[in-house]
């Protein structure tokens, strides 16, 4: 009877999960069907957000703020990566147990502060470092990539830790029998080894890094402009929802759906790739 019972609830668990994806998904796209009707698969290539006035619906597009959400990503990714694969590294094949514990612990409550304190910090202290070195007002896109991997490399360097750690000890042992050095062990042994957790950590901190509302909202500068530098004020879609959502009606709501619906999508099929991937990676040991 028991098992039974917990079979149930396990199936009833599993479904509830997929329902709410579901429903999530059925949800925008339902609310976004005006928009979709009117503008179209032009609504992608418009740079241009105006409400109309009084019964006049607007022109809505969705090419700035999603221009500014994959350069903001790509900034954050690029500035990341790197840095958390040393981090894994150091932690994992360099430091000493006595180094390593309190590093990691203090990498794991970095990914546990709330990215509104990240926003704050970044705005009254990173913005002017920024603004004195690159030029511009301090607020733009290099501000909210450089926070945005800030926030995102705990979250990274801690999967790509734990991959690495599942590397058979007796591999690296007969790689330092036969002569390799550290470098060695670690480009060639280690890190092929754990390759499938590293680019699934990669993967999946993408996702996060392209849902961020709070943080980016404080730094992107929240203008419905095109940055032409790197320095300049633009937005994103989470900060264009964030922002403006409370306040849209009809038409300007509808498009802040298929905006939403956009950004729905592509993290699915960035989650999807990851979790694929991984159980790819398992399979095949």
């Amino acid at each position: 009877m028991g098992g039974k019972l917990f079979r149930h609830f396990s199936l009833f668990s599993a479904s509830l999960s997929f329902l709410l994806l579901v429903g999530i998904f059925s949800v925008l796209f339902t609310y976004a069907q005006e928009s979709m009707h009117t503008f179209g698969f032009d609504f992608l290539l418009t740079d241009i957000w105006e409400p109309g006035e009084d019964d006049e619906g607007g022109v809505f597009g969705g090419y700035i703020p999603m221009i500014g959400t994959l350069l903001s990503t790509l900034i954050a990714m690029v500035l990341a990566t790197p840095l958390a694969m040393g981090i894994a590294i150091f932690l994992t094949e360099i430091a000493s147990e006595k180094v390593a514990k309190p590093v990691s612990v203090a990498i794991e409550l970095l990914a546990a502060i709330p990215s509104i304190i990240y926003g704050m910090w970044g705005l009254f202290y990173f913005a002017p470092i920024v603004q004195s070195v690159f030029g511009g007002n301090g607020v733009g896109l290099l501000t909210a990539g450089i926070v945005l991997a800030i926030m995102i490399v705990p979250f990274m360097a801690s999967i790509t830790r734990d991959a690495m750690h599942t590397t058979p000890p007796v591999l690296k042992e007969s790689a330092y029998a036969m002569g390799a050095t550290k470098f060695e062990v670690i480009k060639d042994v280690i890190m092929p080894y754990a390759k499938g957790g590293i680019i699934g950590s990669v993967i999946l901190a993408l996702g996060r890094a392209l849902g961020e509302t709070m943080a980016v909202a404080f730094l992107i500068g929240s203008v419905m402009t095109t940055a032409s530098r790197v320095t300049d004020p633009t937005t994103s879609i989470p900060v264009l929802l964030a922002n403006n959502f409370a306040e849209a009606e009809d038409l300007e709501l509808s498009s802040m759906y298929f905006l939403a619906l956009i950004l729905f999508v592509v993290s699915f099929v960035l989650i999807s790739l990851a979790k694929f991937y991984f159980l790819g990676s398992e399979e095949k040991r």
